[in-house]
């Protein structure tokens, strides 16, 4: 399923609630973060970018993601959320290919994805592992006990910059 790719506007600051709350899996407080980040995005700053997919004129999935401060072409990806009624139709995947081909173009050389090591998580991994990403490191309990924190990378230069000195 192709959705329409486009900015994510402060019109879509409630569906982009509501949309994260419907997936069961962000408690409140981080629900209330990403509203955030976008309240922050739409004020000018440039650390915190959205991209939403659209049917029609409604928000059915979203990208965030900003660059990492201190490094060169290393960028964060914060959030990707797709409403669970269009879940497993590729529009988180469509989300991700725009995001690394602006990455891409950007400069852009290494994707940081954080998450959950829950078992509610365990589709989220597997997401990620499909499109070329790979576990470079586990910290147990980071966000509660028996919640480890996994970080996966991308390197969006098929390690052509990875040795590169500076």
């Amino acid at each position: 399923m192709s959705c329409s790719l486009r900015p994510v506007g402060r019109a879509q600051r409630g569906p982009l609630e509501r949309l994260t709350a419907a997936t069961g899996l962000f408690r409140p407080d981080e629900v209330a973060i990403a509203v955030e980040l976008l309240d922050e995005a739409l004020a000018g700053d440039d650390d915190y970018r959205f991209l939403g997919a659209y049917a029609g004129d409604e928000l059915v999935a979203y990208a965030c993601w900003g660059p990492t401060p201190g490094t060169t072409g290393t960028f964060d990806l914060y959030w990707i959320v797709v409403d669970p009624a269009r879940q497993g139709r590729g529009v988180g995947t469509q989300l991700l290919r725009a995001v690394e081909a602006t990455l891409t173009t950007d400069d852009g050389r290494l994707i940081v994805v954080e998450t959950s090591s829950r078992a509610e998580y365990a589709p989220t991994r597997a997401f990620y592992e499909r499109r070329g990403y790979v576990q470079a490191a586990r910290l147990p309990g980071y966000y509660a006990p028996g919640d480890d924190l996994v970080i996966y990378l991308k390197d969006l230069t098929h390690g052509v910059l990875a040795g590169a000195t500076a």
